[in-house]
């Protein structure tokens, strides 16, 4: 990069806000998938919303492009360095705002870490819903750039319903106030479409989070089968009953005993294994928690065991939010997959993913958010292996294919990243993927802001093709807002 633009940048963010040393450049190289890896020309660490919009306003006036980050948990690729580029580093913009208890909400900056605000205004009786399994390091920045969900998303939502507001710089270096500090603010839902866009519109600097009251009862319970078919039955049957629980988790044989091993939660050795939430009213929670024991019994459970404390309660989700980092404990490498599927297809893709996974020779361990159809599967291989590594993509590609087929989707939670984009192709037709594109060029037209991710193939805008005839909906739509 020359020179000249680093001591501009420089003069933005200060000396401690600046990494050249190509040693401490390469922890920024990847994200949590690390089969991507691009080592950036720069890394940038602001220290506030301003100084993001003079370094943005840097790399636009260059024709720079730019990878905002934030704890790199990511597990797609979306964090991904471009070559040439510049990683925005969103680390120092990690302070809690504003709490208005009043109205439900909170303002924090990107890089507060996602289980600390749950933390911060727990003692006075609220709680932030969305939670991912890495929510001990995972920010909030990553977390809207992905539209992270997590094990309570089955009733509470995804990040997206949790947003109110939020300031952003765009790519140009413009700063919007997207959304408001109230729900469903007038106009077009233009924080709807930054929400989940994957760092591909923009960064935001400071957000406005909708805030939960605790209920007055949460019961956990776990629930053992013989097979991940029966804990799916069960799945089917609570939902077909009308229950809506705060959270349904399934675990097969091979998490249990992964999970198990890494922080003792003392599951029992099962085939499948359910966690359940139930939460709210304590009278309305005591009825449910019958008619759901009754329910797993017909299904086949076992073993049933409720949590007898928040104490027990808390080592039950240990042991499940541990489950991805536990793989480790079954393979030296793995592929952490995410696609969804609807609920009544669990027992049929769990039997064809043991099918494609004996076939192909490679173990797969089943983890996910059984409530909503949720697949995490882990494809666990060695690359020290010939031939393992490629199989073990090869398998994971499948499982998404088999997502496709049933009705679902290539992702839930995790984002396309690079990791998926290709397959973006597979599951919306060319003008699906023209629009989208078009969304992308009314806010940045020159492909600056994490670009290379998502798409498939990116499609020149109207500034870098010269004049075109804009299609009827540029002209009345997004586009005017900028």
């Amino acid at each position: 990069m020359d020179p000249s633009i680093v001591q501009e940048l420089r003069a933005i963010v200060g000396p401690k806000g600046i990494i050249t040393d190509d040693t401490e450049i390469r922890t920024y190289e990847c994200d949590g998938l690390t089969n991507f890896r691009v080592i950036p020309e720069i890394v940038l660490v602001p220290a506030s919303g301003d100084q993001v919009r003079d370094c943005v306003r840097v790399c636009h006036h260059h024709r720079i492009p730019f990878v905002a980050r934030g704890a790199g948990t990511g597990l797609s690729g979306g964090a991904v360095p471009v070559p040439g580029g510049v990683v925005i580093s969103l680390q120092r913009l990690n302070h809690i705002l504003e709490v208005d208890l009043a109205n439900g909400r909170i303002v924090v900056e990107p890089g507060v870490i996602n289980l600390h605000i749950g933390q911060h205004v727990g003692d006075a009786g609220y709680f932030y819903a969305p939670d991912p399994s890495s929510q001990t390091v995972c920010t909030i920045g990553g977390n809207i750039a992905e539209n992270s969900g997590g094990a309570h998303c089955l009733k509470y939502g995804f990040t997206v319903n949790h947003v109110l507001g939020a300031e952003v710089v765009l790519p140009d270096g413009e700063i919007a106030h997207l959304g408001g500090p109230t729900p469903d603010m007038p106009g077009y839902d233009l924080l709807g479409v930054f929400v989940g866009s994957e760092g591909t519109l923009g960064i935001v600097t400071k957000v406005t989070l909708r805030l939960v009251r605790k209920p007055e009862e949460i019961q956990t319970i776990l629930a053992a089968f013989d097979s991940t078919d029966e804990a799916g039955a069960a799945v089917s049957a609570i939902i077909a009953a009308g229950i809506l629980p705060a959270a349904i988790e399934m675990m097969d044989k091979l998490s249990i005993e992964a999970a198990e091993a890494a922080v003792h939660a003392n599951y029992p050795k099962a085939g499948g294994l359910l966690l359940v939430e139930l939460d709210g009213m304590a009278v309305e929670v005591d009825a449910l928690m019958e008619q759901l024991r009754a329910i797993c019994t017909t299904c086949g459970a076992w073993e049933l065991r409720v949590a007898q404390s928040a104490e027990e309660r808390a080592v039950v989700w240990k042991g499940r939010k541990a489950a991805f980092a536990a793989a480790g404990r079954l393979s030296p490498n793995y592929i952490v997959q995410d696609g969804v599927i609807p609920r009544t297809a669990l027992p049929e893709v769990l039997r064809e993913i043991a099918r494609m996974s004996s076939e192909s020779g490679i173990r797969v361990a089943n983890v996910f958010h059984a409530g909503d159809g949720n697949l995490h599967p882990l494809v666990l291989y060695d690359r020290r292996i010939a031939g393992q590594e490629e199989r073990a993509e090869a398998l994971a590609g499948e499982i998404l294919r088999l997502c496709i087929r049933l009705g679902g989707s290539i992702t839930g939670e995790h984002g396309v990243g690079m990791e998926k984009r290709e397959f973006m192709a597979e599951m919306f037709a060319e003008p699906d993927l023209e629009t989208m594109q078009r969304v992308r060029c009314a806010f940045d037209p020159f492909h600056l802001s994490n670009p290379e991710k998502i798409f498939p193939r990116t499609r020149l805008c109207a500034e870098k093709t010269g004049p075109y005839t804009p299609h009827p909906l540029e002209v009345a739509g997004i586009a005017q807002f900028f």
